[in-house]
């Protein structure tokens, strides 16, 4: 079992050009982009999270129910749900205004205990960053390493909810002891500073940077760098495809039995470069549909 914590929220994506485009509500969020993803390609997935009793809120778990995710671990709460009004640029990448006081994600509470066969946990974006639930998510994150679960870390960095930047930073240098996968893009890592040879000293097993159509790399902790190209596609729009792409990991590293720091350390050139290609083929054709539409294992082969 892989388990998603973090939020869930209503993208509004423009259909047309200009501040008063028609807005199209779709399901969305980086760690239920995840959970969704995991749950196409066939991993048994749970989604650890609060979601709302309204009407956005019921939607959002029947998407995860139709993609097969187990919601024992989602928290409701009479709150409205989280709002993120997308802006589409030329390239096809989003950027986000977001509408969260006094919404229903950012009560969500540590649980007691993940469902029994937890192997990996994954973590990031909004969710680390709103409180309180921020708080809670970094302590589930700390007590998944601490009893020695595979944790996976994707910041997603929404800037414009950060309030402090360096206050940001430093609280996610304190993250790395407790991360064995680090996910970010080129983008991210700019605005965190720091490289991912220092990240790797701090704590994880491996950092994978997204380059958006150049492709990923991976760095990992004994010294090795390893790089596939982007997958040529039409773009429509890049909403979902980082989570893609961490589903991608996670899915791949389950199937070859590598959910572990020593499953990473033997992964290998070999090993590493199918995984990152399979993760690039399936960022690809999230990146070729509109909104987040990450794809079910038939369209993307074998590993």
């Amino acid at each position: 079992m892989i388990v998603v914590a973090g939020e869930a929220l209503i993208d509004l994506v423009p259909h047309g050009p200009g501040a008063l485009a028609d807005l199209k509500p779709a399901l969305g969020g980086g760690p239920y982009n995840t959970a969704v993803a995991l749950g196409r390609l066939g991993s048994p997935t749970a989604f650890c999270s609060r979601t709302s009793h309204d009407a956005f809120g019921e939607a959002l778990l029947d998407g995860l129910r139709r993609a097969g995710v187990e919601l024992s671990g989602v928290q409701r709460g009479p709150e409205p749900t989280t709002l993120a009004v997308a802006t589409v640029g030329s390239g096809g990448s989003a950027s986000y205004s977001f509408y969260v006081d006094g919404t229903a994600d950012r009560l969500f509470t540590t649980p007691t205990a993940l469902p029994a066969g937890t192997r990996a946990v994954s973590f990031g974006t909004c969710s680390l960053v709103l409180e309180p639930g921020a708080s809670a998510y970094e302590e589930l994150m700390r007590a998944a390493a601490a009893q020695g679960l595979f944790t996976a870390l994707d910041p997603n960095i929404r800037a414009g909810l950060i309030p402090d930047a360096d206050a940001y930073r430093a609280r996610f240098r304190g993250w790395l002891p407790s991360v064995t996968l680090l996910k970010l893009s080129e983008e991210d890592a700019e605005w965190l500073g720091g490289t991912p040879r220092e990240w790797l000293a701090a704590g994880p097993s491996a950092v994978v940077l997204t380059r958006s159509g150049d492709g990923l790399t991976v760095l990992t902790r004994d010294g090795a760098e390893y790089s596939v190209p982007g997958e040529k596609v039409e773009v429509v729009d890049t909403i979902g495809a980082g989570d893609t792409v961490n589903a991608a990991l996670l899915h791949g590293l389950s199937a070859q039995d590598a959910l572990s720091a020593r499953g990473l350390a033997a992964l290998g050139p070999d090993g590493w470069q199918r995984l990152l290609r399979f993760a690039a083929r399936a960022a690809a054709i999230t990146c070729s549909r509109a909104g987040a539409e990450p794809p079910f294992a038939n369209e993307l082969g074998e590993l």
